[in-house]
Formats: C-alpha cells, sequence, structure tokens
C-alpha cells in the first residue's frame, strides 16, 4: 500500500487509529527508512546486553480495540528494564491511592540522568519521580507484601495482567544487573537514611532488579501500553488492570519525566508521553487511540533507541498522535 504524505499531514490526534491498512502500511515504511541507521552503541554495562544482535528493529501497534499490527522483530524477547517503570507506578497507585504515592514519590522532572545521585542530593524530595531510578526504587518498595517474595508476586502479576500473559524472568540478565548495580545499590541505602524508602533497601533493590529483568517483546510492551491508552482495561484480554484515574495520573507523569531529561526535546518532536529502557524498548501512549513500542538495542547517550526514536517520531506525525497537534475550527460568517 502506498504511503501519501498529503493524505495524513493535516490528521490531528482525535478520533481514532486509521485502518489496519494504513497503519501496517507505515510501520514498514517506517522500518523500511530506518533499518540501516547504525547509530548508538549496546548498553553493555550491563554485561549480558552486550550480545545482543545490533540489526534488530521491531515496531508495534496495539489499539484500544485489540487490533495489533507489527513488522519486523516485534515479537523478539529482550529485558523491560526501565520500560517498566510507569507500569509499576501504575500499579502502586491502583494499590495505595494516586495522590498517597504522589505524596511519597514526587511527580515533578529531575532534570538530571535516570541514575543521577545528585539528584537526591540537591531536591528535598528525594526521590523526585518514579521514572528515574531513585523514585522507581521506592516505587516498588510500596509494593504490598511482608518480603521480597510477596512484593514480587505483586510486581510479577501486576505487569504480567498489562501485558496479557505471563511474563518471565531473564536470569542471565537479573544476574548480569546483580553484579554491576553498585549505583542503584548506592541510591537505595542514600534513600532509605533519607527516610524515603518504603522497606528493607537490599529487599527494595532485589525486587527492582527482577521487575527490570523481565522478558517482553514489543509486541507486549504495545499491549501494556494500550491498557492505559484505554482507562486501564487491557484491549486484548478485556481484563480491568487499573481504573482510569490511575492512567490519567501516570501518563501525566510519562509527559512530564518519562524520557528523562530529554522530556522536553521528546515532547516537543513527538507530542506523546513516553519511556524508554537501555535495553532498547520504548513505548509511546496515545490516550484513547493505542500504543506504539519500538525495538532496537542500540541506545544513546541517554538510554533510548536512536532507530525507535526515529521511527516513533515519523509515525507519530504519519498517524496523528501528537496530542499537541490541532485544527483551526470552521467559523460561521457573522450576522
Amino acid at each position: 500500500m502506498d504511503i501519501d504524505d498529503s493524505t495524513t499531514s493535516s490528521v490531528v490526534s482525535t478520533g481514532s487509529l486509521p485502518q489496519l491498512g494504513m497503519v501496517q502500511a507505515l510501520l514498514e515504511a517506517a522500518r523500511r527508512r530506518y533499518a540501516d541507521i547504525d547509530e548508538g552503541a549496546l548498553a553493555d554495562y550491563i554485561p549480558a546486553l552486550a550480545h545482543t544482535p545490533r540489526r534488530l528493529f521491531g515496531l508495534c501497534i496495539v489499539g484500544v480495540n485489540g487490533d495489533t499490527s507489527c513488522v519486523g522483530d516485534a515479537r523478539c524477547e529482550f529485558s523491560i528494564q526501565s520500560v517498566s517503570k510507569p507500569f509499576v507506578f501504575a500499579l502502586a497507585c491502583e494499590a495505595l491511592g494516586a495522590d498517597a504515592v504522589r505524596g511519597k514519590i514526587g511527580v515533578n522532572n529531575s532534570g538530571l540522568p535516570f541514575d543521577s545521585i545528585m539528584a537526591v542530593e540537591l531536591n528535598p524530595e528525594r526521590t523526585m519521580n518514579a521514572m528515574v531510578n531513585a523514585g522507581a526504587i521506592a516505587t516498588t518498595s510500596l509494593a504490598p507484601g511482608e518480603d521480597a517474595p510477596a512484593k514480587w508476586r505483586f510486581v510479577r502479576e501486576g505487569l504480567s495482567r498489562f501485558a496479557g500473559r505471563k511474563l518471565e524472568l531473564d536470569e542471565d540478565v537479573f544476574e548480569s544487573e546483580v553484579a554491576v548495580n553498585q549505583r542503584n545499590r548506592g541510591l537505595a541505602y542514600l534513600l532509605e537514611s533519607y527516610g524515603r524508602l518504603f522497606c528493607d533497601a537490599e529487599m527494595a533493590l532485589e525486587v527492582y532488579t527482577r521487575q527490570c529483568a523481565l522478558k517482553v517483546s514489543a509486541v507486549d510492551l504495545a499491549t501494556m501500553g494500550a491498557t492505559l491508552a484505554d482507562g486501564g482495561v487491557n484491549p486484548v484480554s478485556g481484563e480491568p488492570v487499573v481504573s482510569g484515574l490511575v492512567c490519567k495520573r501516570v501518563l501525566a507523569v510519562l509527559a512530564a519525566a518519562g524520557m528523562y531529561e530529554r522530556s522536553g526535546e521528546w515532547l516537543y518532536d513527538v507530542g506523546l508521553p513516553g519511556k524508554s529502557g537501555v535495553s532498547g524498548g520504548i513505548v509511546t501512549i496515545a490516550p484513547g487511540k493505542g500504543r506504539l513500542a519500538t525495538f532496537s538495542p542500540l541506545v544513546d547517550a541517554s538510554g533510548a533507541s536512536v532507530r525507535g526514536q526515529l521511527a516513533t517520531r515519523f509515525l507519530s506525525e504519519r498517524l496523528g498522535l501528537n496530542l499537541f497537534a490541532s485544527t483551526q475550527a470552521t467559523r460561521g460568517a457573522s450576522a
């Protein structure tokens, strides 16, 4: 199917996604356009990620009606990493109340890298938001349960409901991260010293590290995101996961901080809440329409997939997803 830019340039983020044929054609066009980009690097500071094939590139869109379109390596599994953060935040908000979690974690952008210790020291709130590592570890520490197995069960089962299938742990990635997570361990103990962690530091760190090592595909991420886009109901399984109010709060934090210190640039270019992970996944949510997920393991200095960012910007424009796009209202003749 040929793509005519003149038929898509005026589309704005209202209504529904285009027909499946157009969505599929645009996904294929995006993959062709960016598949040969070889910029960025593997996140080899996690040793298990150093051997990921560089050429992998998959894209998937799931609409709020459950319609799914995907191309390339969209069903290839990888560790979810930081893309887990908004979904665990949603689960915590559902369990404890969005306002309660906001008071404990915060919702403002730190303006600093995702693993910054300086951000904890400079800001009285310490955690700042659930998308940076300090805030995400604190959010995981809020998971109901008296011990690590109970908290892990809550997190894993909740993320599996978002995906619509049971998610499995990548043991190699988990063990690899445990061996090199000294910075996250430092963040956890620093938060504990400030009274901003809500269980034992080692317990929080273990569950958080497991959370990041869950295996997903771009199809899974698109389904998880479409659940947030559809008021908390998984559009594939039909299962309610979180409330519509929680979705609204989570998407607001994603827009403000999902892409870390570059969230402003992301909104300027893409116009949608999004979240990246160092394994190469990016999820982008169009409320009321659906979810776009990309996977490509070459990441930039901020830990976001290079091909994924380019493809997401292309598709946001062509599919009319940008939340800030509008057309002039039709005005009648004056009386």
